[in-house]
């Protein structure tokens, strides 16, 4: 089981969104102390009354990984996630290419369908037609990778006889679909390479229209019954499964680091093969800490 460190986000509209640390000091401290990964999230454009009642600011992520990128050696760069119907799928396969072959190939693509109202009235997207635009970046993603002339008429465009490149250094990069609805898993088992599983209890369940995890066996279960279903649409490679885990205390890594290891031994056996964690906390200093206590205590 690998680990992720997810960037701390700023909550509400006050304050400076790297109030958590340069992204370049904050990354490179990550990939020293034993971090496999590095992810960020996005939200173009929050709704203010979502953003007073506690919602998070964010970097584009792209272009953000695309910076992370170039201080680091090793981390996958994981967008956790982009939110696919927002954006034309050929300007985001070639977004996700160009990150991929500048990173040699490190690039992991979180995807999700979004659940924002606001946020789709502003950028112009029917929020109705999320489902469908997502299932049309999923056919876009890897015709743009694939670097051969394709066509292909989506809902709101008409690609005739088109090439892209660069290709990305992996074939195909990498996408881990979020998300804890039953589509979401067929997704997954039939056309991705991992899932986001969506954990924060029901309230977050709620705001983002998905529904609760549940236990950790009951995860178990539901990871199974994915990998089952991927065997049985013909795939072969393993499905990966992330976790984001914020068990009660873990902002101070190095107390009880037992029963915080029991925990992610339970995770593991489930089925999770990567950890998401993050401080939680938009203070350098903090977030700092964090990072080095994380990893001298788990990941050395």
């Amino acid at each position: 089981m690998r680990f992720i460190f997810h960037y701390p986000e700023q909550n509400g509209p006050e304050g400076d969104i790297l109030d958590a640390g340069p992204l370049q000091e904050v990354a490179i401290a990550a990939e020293r102390s034993g971090f496999d990964g590095f992810s960020l999230s996005e939200h173009p454009v929050p709704g203010a009354r979502w953003l007073h009642s506690g919602g998070h600011q964010t970097l584009d992520p792209l272009i953000a990984l695309g910076f992370v990128a170039g201080v680091t050696e090793r981390l996958r760069l994981l967008t956790n996630l982009v939110v696919a119907p927002y954006r034309n799928p050929f300007l985001l396969a070639k977004a996700a290419a160009t990150v991929d072959k500048l990173s040699g190939g490190r690039l992991i693509l979180g995807l999700g369908t979004g659940y924002q109202k606001s946020e789709f009235h502003a950028l112009g997207v029917d929020m109705d037609e999320r489902n469908a635009l997502f299932d049309e970046a999923l056919d876009v993603l890897p015709l743009h990778w694939h670097g051969e002339p394709f066509s292909y008429a989506g809902r709101h465009f008409s690609a005739r006889d088109v090439i892209a490149r660069p290709r990305p250094v992996q074939s195909p990069v990498p996408v881990w679909i979020g998300g804890n609805s039953k589509p979401t898993h067929r997704r997954v088992a039939e056309r991705a390479q991992g899932w986001l599983s969506m954990t924060g209890g029901a309230q977050l369940s709620a705001t983002a229209r998905t529904p609760a995890l549940g236990s950790v066996s009951e995860l178990a279960v539901t990871i199974a019954q994915l990998r089952e279903a991927a065997a049985a649409a013909g795939r072969t490679e393993e499905i990966d499964v992330s976790y984001s885990y914020s068990g009660e205390g873990i902002q101070q890594p190095a107390v009880e680091p037992d029963r915080h290891r029991e925990a992610l031994a339970e995770i593991e056996n489930a089925g999770v093969t990567w950890v998401i964690v993050s401080s939680r906390v938009p203070d350098r200093a903090a977030t700092l800490e964090f990072i080095e206590g994380f990893g001298s205590t788990y990941l050395s």
